[in-house]
């Protein structure tokens, strides 16, 4: 039985189908970037405008920033809503955003349906709410001082050429993201006078407000605002680099955390 032979079909008819089903030619890392940031945005406003109630606007905006780190940060990370524990017993309050090691971090107690973190696992804290304010900014740096304020222990850590020194715990990062700002300008000096009131420990770090831009504490101890077309996605990046830059979490001492068995 002879074979049908398949019509060879000429080069702009292949190009043609190429670029119909996505051709990586046809891509766009702008548009991509956009899109990103996009996505959040339209999720917060639409949890904004559709639940009347405070709390669940809070808890709906409270998802959209999870799941963006759920989705985009390196899987070492992780991002929960959760309180943190110390070996000493002490608990933070509940915290919106918590990033965490997930590598090395030896438990996460699961309790009723909450989340305890180790403060040993601890990279960044947020508190995410729809609109920023100077209260919600209060709110924030102390939701975070009672994170920075807790026990963490370090263990020298096993090499092949030995033990190397115990290393000394990183600052944890402390932020705010929000949709929508309350002031005029939206991240103007009111934003920043707010920021610059706290102690050490209740210091922010980072933080985004998704419908105009991103804001940050400079070297020099005060905070830059940058408006931005694309917020969320420069938040990201920003977080990113953050955490990049503070490496590995300590080595916990689990004997430490062991010792309340016999309490």
């Amino acid at each position: 039985m002879s074979k049908e032979k398949t019509p060879k079909r000429s080069r702009k008819a292949v190009l043609k189908d190429s670029k119909r089903s996505g051709s990586a030619d046809t891509w766009s890392l702008s548009k991509l970037l956009a899109g990103l940031h996009d996505n959040i945005h339209q999720r917060l406003a639409t949890s904004s405008n559709a639940f009347a109630h405070p709390g669940t606007k809070g808890d709906a905006s409270e998802r959209v920033w999870l799941e963006l780190l759920q989705t985009y940060l390196p899987h070492r990370y992780q991002a929960k809503t959760a309180h943190v524990v110390d070996s000493q017993g002490k608990f933070s309050e509940q915290i919106d955003v918590v990033v965490f090691d997930r590598q090395y971090s030896p438990f996460i107690f699961q309790y009723e349906g909450k989340s305890i973190i180790p403060a040993e696992s601890v990279y960044a804290v947020f508190e995410a709410k729809q609109r920023v304010n100077a209260a919600l900014v209060r709110y924030a740096q102390q939701k975070v001082a009672s994170v920075r304020r807790l026990h963490r222990t370090s263990l020298p850590i096993p090499t092949a050429s030995g033990p190397a020194p115990a290393k000394e715990p990183f600052p944890i990062l402390g932020g705010l993201l929000a949709f929508e700002s309350d002031w005029s300008p939206k991240l103007g000096t009111p934003l920043l006078d707010a920021l610059g009131k706290s102690k050490a420990d209740g210091r922010l770090d980072i933080g985004c407000v998704a419908a105009h831009g991103i804001f940050g504490h400079d070297p020099g101890g005060g905070y830059v605002a940058t408006p931005q077309s694309k917020p969320a996605t420069a938040f990201l990046f920003e977080l990113i680099a953050l955490l990049q830059s503070r490496a590995t979490v300590p080595m916990i001492d689990i004997r430490a955390y062991a010792n309340w068995l016999a309490h």
